[in-house]
Formats: structure tokens, C-alpha cells, sequence
């Protein structure tokens, strides 16, 4: 299984980042498809390669490609959105918030999956991304449509997670050189 060559990268010095990602992988907060967009969403948002690589394979026997190219839309589309709106709420000048975004996000809209799973998978990328006003607008958008404070805080774990993950990979292969 891809997770277990993922947790062979891992360094004892982060076994506790091995032991939540291999217990993450088998937590039933979510769905099979909420849980591995979750995870294939963050892994891209994040971008280390081969964390990439080993997630896209783990979470193939669990998504289609419609729901695997929508988890690589929330990580492409809160790429962008997440640095204009963190800046317009780090910004003291409040006019900038009147003024249209004129961005495409237009997959926002119609991800062609659930709009559960879309909006969680924005809101784990939108932790990675560290953006507040994204964080409670997803937030909101989740509650609106009856997600639990369980499955919200699932796919804030994955993120965690696989940022770590994705850090030590990253890390361990620069001290390879």
C-alpha cells in the first residue's frame, strides 16, 4: 500500500507524524472519498513529489478521476483565492475588499463531486495555504450543508498530517542531497 512506502520515508525522529498519518488513513470520520480527496487535495497543495506520488496511488482505489481532478481543483483553485484573500484580510486598507476579485473560480461553483467533499477538501488546503477568511467561509459553506464538527476537524487533521509528511519527505531529500 502506497501509505505504508509513505510512512518508509518517514524518519524515526517523526515517527509520531508515521503513526497519525497511518491511524488518518484508516479514520472513518469521513468517507472513503472525503477522507482521500482530503488527503489527495492537501498533497498537491502542498507539492512535494514523491508525497504526491505515493497519495495519488493510495487514494486511486477510492476515487474516480472526476473526484480525483476535483480534489487537484480545490488544491489549484485555493492556491489562488487563498493568497488574494489572506492579503485582503491582512491589509489594512478596507477598500480592497469592495473591489471585485475578478478571478476565476469558477469550479468552486460546479466541482462536478459533492459539494461536501469539495468544500472540505478547500478547507484542508486552505489550512495548509493559512487563510482565515478561507477557512470560515468553507466552514460556513460545510455547515450550511450538515457537515459535523468531527468531519471538519478529520480533514483539518489530514492537512496537518500530510504538510508534515510532506515537509520531512521534503526535508530528507535534501539531506540526501
Amino acid at each position: 500500500m502506497s501509505v505504508d512506502a509513505l510512512r518508509d520515508l518517514i524518519p524515526s525522529y517523526a515517527k509520531d507524524i508515521s503513526l497519525n498519518l497511518s491511524s488518518l488513513a484508516t479514520d472513518t470520520a469521513l468517507n472513503e472519498a472525503q477522507k482521500w480527496g482530503t488527503f489527495l487535495a492537501s498533497a498537491h497543495a502542498v507539492g512535494t513529489p514523491e508525497v504526491i506520488r505515493q497519495i495519488e496511488a493510495a487514494a486511486a482505489p477510492h476515487l474516480d478521476e472526476t473526484a480525483a481532478d476535483a480534489a487537484r481543483a480545490a488544491a489549484a483553485v485555493m492556491g489562488m483565492n487563498n493568497i488574494y484573500y489572506r492579503s485582503l484580510h491582512l491589509m489594512h486598507n478596507q477598500e480592497y475588499r469592495t473591489l471585485p476579485a475578478r478571478l476565476r473560480m469558477n469550479v468552486i461553483a460546479n466541482p462536478g463531486v459533492d459539494k461536501v467533499d469539495f468544500e472540505l477538501w478547500s478547507t484542508a488546503v486552505s489550512a495548509i495555504n493559512g487563510c482565515g477568511a478561507c477557512l470560515d467561509a468553507h466552514e460556513a459553506e460545510l455547515r450550511k450543508h450538515g457537515a459535523t464538527n468531527v468531519q471538519v476537524q478529520a480533514a483539518l487533521r489530514i492537512a496537518a498530517v500530510v504538510n508534515a509528511v510532506s515537509r520531512v519527505v521534503a526535508g530528507e531529500a535534501a539531506r540526501r542531497g
